[in-house]
Formats: C-alpha cells, structure tokens, sequence
C-alpha cells in the first residue's frame, strides 16, 4: 500500500513541532508550497516536514524569513528536494556562514582594543582613532566591520 503523498496541516504541525498558526503563516508568505484538497482542506507534500526544519533552523541562526526565503527559492515547490538541491542550497548556506564566522572572529580579537565607533571617550581612541579617522571609513564600528586602524606611534 503506497503512502498519500499529501499530508495535512495537522501532521506537518505534530512532525515540525511548529503551531498551525505558524504552518499557515509560512505558506501565505510563500515558504510552503499548499494544495486545497477537498472542502479547502490544505494539503503539503511530505517534503515540506524538511523545509520547516530548514526555516526553524535558519532562524534559529538569526535569518530573517525574507532572507530564508531567498534560500529557499532554489529548490523545487512541486517535487521534493534531492540531494543536488539541498548541495546548492547548503553551499549558499555555508559561504554566509564563513562570512559570519570571519566577523565573529573579527569583534573576538577586536574586543579588548578600539572597534573604530568614533566615540574618542577611551584613553585608547588616541592610540587608534586619533582625530576620529574612523569615520572616514563610514558609520558605525568600522574596525569590527572589516576597516583597520592606522595606529601612530
């Protein structure tokens, strides 16, 4: 006997943890793929289990739900992802997460020292941002964003 290949909202709730409410939401938005099944019922294709994983993980990592969209828009809506997709998917994935990681290490080593914000109220901010030299660079912590101090001596 071959399994429906369309499950309800109900069963996509209890398999995700994920409310109803939520499941709805996500589809209006665009991020689950529904059919109506008979009297409207919503009906999703048991591929959609993995892509609420994939939303809830994402935002778990700070993701806005339109970026997770973004993601999500290279995968097939009417078939269930195979492993090329969810390659591709992950190597996006992965590059922002580099990049991430890059920053984090960046404030990490930048902690102790000045971060470039132009506030000139540290003893430091002579040493590293003499005459406010960051702003230069643009708004914000410039140093933690990628810029470098030019220390004088």
């Amino acid at each position: 006997m071959q399994k429906d290949p369309h499950i309800s909202i109900g069963v996509v709730a209890k398999r995700t943890g994920v409310a109803v409410s939520a499941i709805r939401f996500y589809e209006s938005i665009g991020l689950l793929p529904a059919i109506r099944g008979p009297g409207g019922r919503r009906l999703f294709a048991r591929s959609v289990i993995r892509r609420v994983s994939f939303i809830l993980i994402s935002q778990q990592m700070g993701y806005t739900l339109e970026e997770i969209a973004t993601l999500l828009d290279g995968l097939p809506q009417q078939r269930t992802p195979n492993k090329a997709d969810w390659q591709k998917l992950s190597r996006e994935f992965s590059a922002d997460i580099d990049q991430r990681i890059a920053q984090l290490t960046r404030m990490k080593e930048s902690l102790s020292s000045c971060i470039g914000c132009g506030c000139l109220s540290l003893k430091t901010c002579k040493l590293y941002n003499p005459g406010d030299n960051a702003a230069q660079q643009g708004a914000g912590p410039r140093y933690l964003l990628g810029g470098s101090p030019e220390v004088k001596q």
